[in-house]
């Protein structure tokens, strides 16, 4: 007997397993001759490196570091207010069981907690902690049978929209520029500097992903004349990765890893900075495809047997970019005579709600001014919060979904009248929604005529819990349709527990012939 088999090739990329991770950075640093003892630290901050990620069996190791920048009070000198800088290094083993080599890893990191402890005058202890937010992807190829063209044999179908990736790849981006400071000012040293991506967006065209952001630079340095300014820069980041067939309606998810990053004044007399950062950025692509699934057949009058195989994907894929608008007066007495230096941002979300399509936050933004003031030391710190809520609308199927929110700051600005601080930020939230679902894959058909059947016979069966046409067809060797037309049934969805129905079981009485098998793609 030959049976025609259609199938559909479908690309499987699945989110093997999701995991958080903190790891600790520790060092010591020894004050330069050049610059004055330490008194006290006012600030720390840093930005992290991952500048190699090896994949292996059952581990994931990354090596990076943290350009650590320290702000102080010097003592015994004249010049209040120094600033440090130096890099932590580090190499982690992260172990993943479900990690196999060559399966694909997306990395998020981030400076949870960073600070440093004075030794002595000449020497510092730094310690920080990088949360590392893992997804692990595994990708492959299968072939699913979509449908037997017989009309003999009887099948079950689903119809399912599947996320089949249509392609992966990766670029690295740089960014080398002259960061400019006003003519006035002589740059003795680098106090503090923060980068960040902002702006992030997507374009498609002739086979290509066109990712660009803006790198932001936020710095705050000494002059030769003591004051402390601050300067901050927006420059284009823009990298292509080549992606087959990509179309507009594709959905197109990436990432950005900061690699490698080297910043150091120029001559006075140029008055800027150079700032060179390489980034990692990643894509992959996904289609959207509606394909009918086997998920049981039979043939009556024959015995059919096969494989059945589940196979995780990715369903119900969604990215939604949405930003809030955080506009908001806050008091701060000890700004009242003072200049605002930087703003340290942390948006930290207690609270999800998901209802009816919709996901709300709840959440507030930690803020820690650093600013100048009146006193001997000449610089001071003041934290306060502001709550916030956001929502999350249009979000289809969201039953058992995944749901990966990445917040960032996209905007800032504060204006400080007499200890009244007018702040502005935009916060951009990035929401990726996906469903991991499980497919039935059928292989290894067999079939072979049955033995001593009658040609023709009705049964009349009680219905018990858990029964459905299809179950009671296959059982019997009969078909739903012909079940359907025997007892005239208007619903043949709905059939009732102790309801009796009439089966009629028929017989094929093929030729024996061996079984061939041919397939349509």
């Amino acid at each position: 007997m030959d049976i025609n088999i259609t199938k559909e090739a479908l690309n499987v990329n699945k989110v093997v397993c999701e995991k958080k991770e903190l790891i600790d950075v520790q060092g010591d640093m020894i004050v330069p001759d050049s610059k004055p003892d330490i008194l006290n630290t006012i600030s720390t901050s840093g930005n992290v490196c991952i500048y190699k990620k090896e994949v292996m069996d059952g581990k994931l190791r990354i090596d990076g570091n943290i350009l650590t920048y320290i702000m102080y009070l010097a003592d015994g000198s004249n010049d209040n207010i120094r600033g440090l800088n130096t890099g932590l290094d580090f190499s982690e083993t992260i172990n993943v069981p479900e990690l196999l080599t060559g399966m694909n890893v997306e990395l998020n990191t981030s400076i949870k907690m960073i600070e440093c402890k004075v030794l002595n005058g000449r020497k510092i202890g730094i310690k920080g902690t990088i949360e590392i937010n893992m997804k692990v992807y595994s990708k492959e190829t299968i072939d699913i049978i979509t449908n037997l063209n017989d009309d003999n044999i009887q099948t079950l179908n689903q119809n399912m929209k599947i996320n089949s990736l249509l392609g992966d790849g990766s670029t690295k981006s740089f960014v080398k520029e002259n960061i400019s400071i006003p003519n006035t000012d002589n740059l003795v040293e680098i106090l503090q500097v923060k980068t960040g991506l902002v702006d992030k967006d997507i374009k498609i065209s002739y086979n290509k992903v066109l990712a660009k952001s803006e790198v932001e630079i936020k710095m705050v340095y000494l002059t030769e004349d003591g004051r402390i300014c601050n300067t901050q820069a927006r420059v284009p980041l823009v990298g292509f990765i080549d992606i087959q067939n990509v179309k507009e309606e594709n959905i197109c998810e990436t990432s950005y890893m900061v690699k490698n990053m080297i910043i150091k004044p120029n001559t006075v007399e140029e008055h800027s900075v150079y700032i060179e950062i390489e980034v990692e950025i990643s894509c992959m692509t996904y289609e959207e495809k509606e394909i009918k699934i086997l998920q049981d057949m039979y043939c009556p009058g024959e015995k059919m047997d096969f494989e059945k195989n589940m196979i995780n994907t990715i369903t119900n894929k969604q990215c939604k970019r949405n930003l809030c608008n955080i506009r908001e007066k806050v008091n701060v007495p000890e700004l009242e005579n003072g200049n605002i230096i930087d703003v340290e941002i942390n948006p930290i979300i207690n609270k999800e709600n998901r209802l009816n399509g919709r996901i709300m936050y709840e959440g507030e933004l930690e803020l820690n001014f650093i600013f100048t003031d009146n006193s001997s030391v000449g610089i001071n710190t003041k934290k306060v919060s502001i709550a916030f809520e956001q929502s999350i609308d249009d979000i289809t199927n969201m039953e058992n979904c995944k749901i990966d929110t990445q917040i960032e700051i996209n905007s800032q600005e504060f204006t400080n009248q007499s200890g009244v601080v007018s702040v502005n930020i935009d916060l951009s939230f990035e929401t990726n929604i996906y469903r991991n679902s499980a497919i039935p894959v059928i292989s290894n058909i067999t079939m072979e005529e049955e033995e001593n059947q009658e040609d023709y016979s009705v049964i009349i069966y009680v219905v018990k819990s858990g029964d459905t046409l299809w179950k009671i067809a296959k059982r019997f060797g009969s078909t739903v349709d012909d079940i359907v037309r025997v007892n005239g049934m208007e619903r043949p969805d709905k059939i009732n527990v102790g309801e009796k129905i009439y089966i009629p079981k028929f017989v094929l009485n093929r030729a024996k012939e061996p079984i061939t098998i041919s397939q349509n793609v």
